[in-house]
């Protein structure tokens, strides 16, 4: 059976792609210049991304997300999927997997920001254990106000139960199809 989705480490070469999906996702999107230095000079950024497996092939890139890794904690600074791709899962694998690279770097906590007004992103995150833990008023440059969200103890066996539950229900609803995670991609450098 092919596999329909590949998850691994963005590069210099996902850009241009990366882009066209933060312009249409984000009121203010990073520059380019900045996912450059962050592939480039950033030892704490770690990025993904999904493509389409066509014939064996890469195809087109589906969806992306990143995280700073500080001393023990994965701060998610960034996830989006491309707009018709939007309902199938992608932003929930992308999720998952920037976990599960974390949890293999020794991360112990996981948080984010999330607009208040975003309420499907919002249950994501709490399906993956995060929690309101603060806001931050005015956040977004349009005013509206950020959840900070924190999923505590990530590398607990509970935490990990979870994750393992919800790898089942996510392989369910891309079809009982794996996705392709390639952990030596993840790592390099």
């Amino acid at each position: 059976m092919e596999i329909p989705y590949i998850v691994r480490r963005m590069t210099l070469e996902d850009l241009p792609e990366v882009m066209e999906i933060e312009k249409v996702s984000f009121k203010r999107p990073w520059p380019l210049s900045a996912y450059h230095y962050e592939l480039t000079r950033n030892d704490c950024g770690y990025y993904l991304v999904v493509r389409l497996r066509e014939k064996g092939k890469e195809g087109p890139l589906l969806a992306y997300g990143g995280f700073w890794l500080v001393v023990d904690e994965a701060h998610i600074c960034t996830l989006a999927v491309k707009p018709e791709w939007r309902g199938k899962g992608l932003g929930e694998l992308i999720l998952y997997s920037l976990i599960e690279l974390a949890l293999r770097l020794g991360a112990e906590i996981a948080s984010l920001e999330v607009r208040v007004s975003n309420r499907v992103a919002q249950n994501l995150y709490r399906k993956y254990g995060f929690e309101e833990v603060g806001k931050r008023k005015g956040y977004y440059s349009d005013g509206e106000d950020a959840l900070i969200m924190t999923a505590f103890d990530i590398n607990s066996q509970e935490y990990r139960a979870l994750l393992a539950k919800n790898r089942e229900s996510l392989e369910r609803k891309l079809k009982g199809r794996r996705p392709w995670w390639n952990w030596r991609v993840f790592m390099r450098r």
